[in-house]
């Protein structure tokens, strides 16, 4: 059963509200006092800027010390959603998202987005390159936040969310980087490895230890309740306010371009809807081929749907910086999340009658091993 706190938050329930909100305090910081956001985007160290690394953290950290790392000694007991969702994750959704955003940005919509863009390394690309990139950086990302209350709407499995969460986690530590490397390479985008590796461990590795290592001594002396309760809340307002502030430093640098071209962010969440809806059907739809009880189903098939916002524009804003089209993807990224997963809610609870009950998935397992014993030739 989920917690009861596990539910949208007035800043989450409005995050497009918010983040429309920031959109435009930025564009206008950017028009009015445009030395600010250049000013702060100097401050840096190796490419970083330091105010949007500290942001950045800042937004990771939160959701990491959320995390019990302690679920994960329970998927042994039911692989089947684990197996299912690392495919999903790892296998499947960072190549088909890398496909649509080729074939709608690369290709499709290719003569809407003309001209280069200069990175912070200064090399020169082109802009649906760069647009496709911010894709390719969402792809590689699976949710390990927002799935929480996705999954709590739904009626999921609270304790498989929690297992879910904690091993996409760890799995990003190791893959990541790697994955993140070559999809970019085959963009034909500069892969600056150092950085890559910058923000594995600033972005993931550092929040993670620390989350890990908060959450532990807080629930050892205060206990789990009093973390949930008191301590986990004020995380939330923490995680969002460094996103709105990112988002602010954001558009104040990029806000002339979005004004002036509205077009190109609608047309870079065609590729990222059609992603949405893809992985989340070929999901929901492997998980009642397998006869997962429908508590499992919903929240293997939310977290591959959804994506890490977070970890995606810190990584873009890491790798070609603040005013690239990479990171104004993976903005876009944000912009189109939170409706397009409410809709999936409602789709699971609609159709949660399509899946046994749990009672019932766990039968006809037993009734299949027992099937398969008697099958087995008797020893003379």
């Amino acid at each position: 059963m989920a917690p009861e706190n596990a539910q949208l938050t007035f800043f989450q329930k409005f995050l497009p509200l918010w983040v429309s909100l920031c959109m435009g305090t930025g564009i206008l910081i950017g028009r009015l006092l445009p030395m600010v956001p250049i000013y702060l985007d100097r401050l840096s160290v190796f490419n970083v800027s330091v105010p949007i690394g500290i942001c950045l953290f800042m937004m990771m950290y939160p959701i990491m010390a959320k995390i019990d790392f302690s679920r994960v000694v329970m998927a042994g007991k039911n692989p089947r959603p684990i197996i299912l969702t690392l495919l999903i994750n790892w296998v499947l959704k960072p190549f088909t998202m890398y496909g649509f955003s080729i074939l709608f940005i690369g290709y499709l919509f290719k003569g809407f987005f003309p001209g280069t863009e200069i990175l912070t390394d200064g090399n020169a690309v082109e802009v649906y390159r760069s647009y496709v990139s911010g894709a390719i950086l969402l792809g590689i990302a699976p949710c390990t936040a927002m799935v929480l209350v996705w999954s709590f709407l739904a009626r999921g499995n609270d304790a498989l969310t929690l297992v879910l969460v904690a091993i996409n986690s760890l799995a990003m530590l190791l893959l990541y980087a790697p994955l993140g490397g070559f999809l970019l390479g085959v963009n034909r985008m500069p892969i600056p490895w150092e950085v890559i590796l910058l923000s594995v461990l600033f972005y993931i590795a550092l929040p993670l230890g620390l989350g890990y290592i908060t959450r532990r001594e807080i629930v050892r002396k205060k206990g789990e309740r009093w973390f949930k309760e008191k301590f986990a809340r004020k995380l939330d307002f923490v995680a969002i306010g460094a996103l709105l502030a990112t988002l602010i430093l954001l558009f104040s640098l990029k806000g002339n371009y979005i004004v002036e071209l509205p077009k190109h962010v609608g047309l870079i969440a065609i590729p990222l809807l059609v992603q949405t809806l893809t992985i989340f059907g070929i999901t929901y739809s492997i998980a009642r081929l397998i006869r997962l009880p429908y508590e499992d189903a919903a929240p293997s098939a939310l977290i591959g749907a959804s994506n890490h916002f977070e970890i995606a524009i810190a990584s873009s804003v890491t790798l070609y910086g603040l005013n690239s089209g990479a990171a104004l993807a993976t903005v876009v990224g944000v912009l189109t999340e939170v409706p397009i997963m409410l809709i999936l809610v409602w789709i699971c609870l609609v159709t949660r009658n399509w899946f046994p009950l749990k009672k019932d998935a766990r039968r006809h397992r037993n009734r299949k091993r027992r099937s398969v014993k008697s099958e087995r030739p008797s020893r003379v």
